[in-house]
């Protein structure tokens, strides 16, 4: 199921990017925390039974990614691809969360 769930393939994409990223040492480990969190959270929504859960899981990783969005731009790479891949998979995750209201 997972695998065709476009936003958690995004997500996923995005974590492996995190990997590559050169980032100050007391960010690095953040980021990448935040960056699988994504990834997680995206695949327990979609595996919970309820519309109100799988919304809250969706808004964790809402959450997560922005986080990462927020040190990418504390380590001035807001020009970065990371950057461009971390805005196409909030436009994802927003519209996954504006499904449920």
């Amino acid at each position: 199921m997972l695998k065709n769930f476009r936003t958690y393939q995004l997500a996923v994409n995005f974590y492996r990017q995190s990997l590559c990223q050169k980032l100050p040492s007391e960010l690095r480990s953040q980021f990448t925390r935040a960056a699988s969190s994504i990834a997680l959270n995206l695949a327990e929504g979609a595996g919970r039974r309820t519309n109100a859960d799988q919304k809250r899981f969706f808004q964790i990783a809402m959450g997560s990614l922005r986080e990462c969005q927020a040190i990418l731009d504390l380590a001035y790479l807001a020009e970065h691809p990371a950057k461009l891949t971390a805005d196409a998979l909030g436009a994802h995750i927003y519209k996954l969360i504006r499904s449920y209201q």
